[in-house]
């Protein structure tokens, strides 16, 4: 717990001074931790720490940590950042504050069409593969549009903003032209006529390259190893 809080104040000094770069406070950045392939009592440690944002890549994953966190007491945010299969999203309907990894007309459907049915509203993030990597999933950016409006459409989701990955690279500065597109790209959305009412998230940065998309207009980054350590093989 004691390396976790010394990571966790290492981060938030660096996302503080990030933050300050592009001119606002550390307060609007908000910083979810990846606790992918940890245990659910690290992941307790974490909060208790003062992390209330918690992210898993996978819904299997997620949900005996989102249930072992709950029986002890601990209500953080939990959010799906990875890649959210079809056939998993009646598991995750309503327990989630925001799915970042919509990569398909087909996949923000079924999570309309599954929210609805529960009556509720999901929140989302639209996936863009700006780098263009053949690894990546998402949206290229000359499709947003069209995604947009068709999801605009759909009754069961909000759709709340972009998120992105940049490509690995041993030099982080390198990142910053992928960030810096995705951003012009969700700033253009914020600007149409038709944008609906909580678009404000814009997804951007891992523990590699989150001072660069913080600076780039990152609301919400995505930190793993910076504040768990090295994951568990």
């Amino acid at each position: 717990m004691l390396e976790i809080k010394a990571r966790l104040a290492s981060v938030r000094e660096v996302i503080a001074a990030a933050a300050a770069l592009s001119g606002r406070p550390a307060e609007a950045i908000t910083l979810i931790g990846v606790s992918k392939l940890f245990s659910a009592q690290t992941a307790l440690a974490a909060w208790q720490c003062g992390l209330m944002d918690l992210g898993e890549n996978r819904v299997q994953e997620l949900l005996p940590k989102q249930d072992w966190l709950a029986r002890a007491g601990a209500s953080p945010n939990w959010h799906l950042i990875g890649t959210l299969q079809r056939n998993k999203v009646r598991q995750v309907i309503g327990r989630t504050a925001l799915i970042h990894s919509v990569d398909s007309i087909s996949l923000l459907d079924e999570i309309s069409r599954r929210s609805e049915a529960a009556g509720l509203v999901t929140a989302v993030l639209l996936q863009i593969n700006a780098s263009g990597e053949n690894s990546k999933h998402g949206f290229a950016l000359h499709e947003l549009a069209d995604a947009l409006a068709q999801g605009w459409q759909l009754p069961g989701v909000q759709i709340r903003g972009l998120m992105a990955m940049a490509q690995q690279t041993a030099f982080p500065e390198e990142t910053i032209p992928v960030f810096t597109a995705v951003r012009d790209a969700f700033d253009r959305v914020a600007c149409h006529p038709d944008c609906p009412d909580g678009w404000s998230v814009l997804s951007m940065g891992m523990s590699q390259d989150f001072s660069q998309a913080i600076r780039c207009g990152a609301t919400h980054v995505r930190i793993g190893s910076a504040i768990f350590g090295p994951r568990p093989l």
